[in-house]
């Protein structure tokens, strides 16, 4: 590969890897799965980078990759659990890293696990906001339009809000 590109990819990959796992642990059932699919987006975040046209900055490109992958393996899953009952039950083990405080970790995981009941389509918008990326990026991402993107933040956020509440 052009060494050009190799540099290109190692900064984007450093300027956004935290950012790129987050979005896979949405869509992860436990730490081994957010791990399989980081892996995954690199790979074909690597693989098409001959093909990155620098319509849009690099970060919105790889967050769109990573989405990307996540929903295509999360799709390929669904498909296998529907010849299989799953029993146990969805659970998230980590907190907030350096994070002392006990509700604010509780917190935590009841949101993770509020946004993790939610479509994909909404849970793509909810993570990208909350990697605190504007409506422009977010739609530049997702195909949405700006103002369908500030429409649907607003739906999304009383859903949770009431996913929350009930949880509480």
């Amino acid at each position: 590969m052009d060494p050009q590109l190799e540099k290109t990819f190692l900064a984007g990959l450093e300027q956004n890897q935290h950012k790129l796992l987050r979005i896979c642990s949405v869509y992860a059932v436990d730490d081994d799965d957010k791990k399989d699919l980081f892996q995954e987006a690199l790979i074909h975040i690597w693989q098409s980078m001959p093909a990155f046209e620098h319509r849009s900055s690099l970060s919105t490109w790889m967050f769109r990759v990573t989405l990307n992958v996540c929903l295509r393996l999360q799709s390929k899953e669904s498909k296998k659990k529907e010849r299989f009952v799953k029993l146990d039950s969805i659970s998230i083990t980590h907190a907030i890293e350096g994070e002392g405080d006990p509700e604010a970790q509780e917190r935590l995981i009841k949101l993770r696990s509020c946004i993790k009941e939610l479509n994909d389509a909404d849970k793509a918008v909810i993570t990208l906001y909350l990697e605190d990326l504007p409506y422009a990026e977010i739609a530049a991402v997702t195909g949405l339009s700006e103002n369908h993107v500030a429409v649907k933040l607003k739906r999304i956020k009383n859903k949770l809000l009431n996913c929350i509440t009930g949880k509480i």
